[in-house]
């Protein structure tokens, strides 16, 4: 098992304010919605070889997303070294596996693997 990438996540309670922000004031891309058709509750932006999603939520936050190539044994790897699971490993609509732990510090972790 191998942890293969990483990037931020925000989330903000006007994502189409968030998403002009950063894509017209700060020259971001944006090169993932979710879903596709409609109003977005996700985005990827890219900026040179950097990424940044945005989530809409009630409230602004932070998490680290984090792909593996097996979130079940991701998972496991990181509880083991002292992280919480608070989201079992769980099939999405998009076409990934994702688990949500927080790590010692506290910190939001969303954990991926591609199915």
């Amino acid at each position: 098992m191998a942890f293969t990438e990483a990037f931020p996540i925000i989330t903000v309670a006007d994502l189409p304010a968030a998403l002009a922000f950063y894509r017209d004031a700060m020259g971001f891309q944006q090169v993932y919605r979710f879903p596709p058709e409609g109003e977005p509750v996700f985005v990827t932006l890219k900026l040179g070889t950097s990424e940044l999603g945005i989530g809409a939520e009630a409230t602004a936050g932070f998490e680290l997303c984090v792909y593996a190539d097996d979130c079940d044994e991701a998972a496991a790897t990181l509880r083991e070294a002292g992280a919480e699971l608070v989201e079992e490993p769980t099939d999405q609509p998009w076409g990934e596996r994702s688990a949500r732990l927080v790590d010692p510090a506290g910190h939001k972790i969303l954990l991926l693997s591609r199915l």
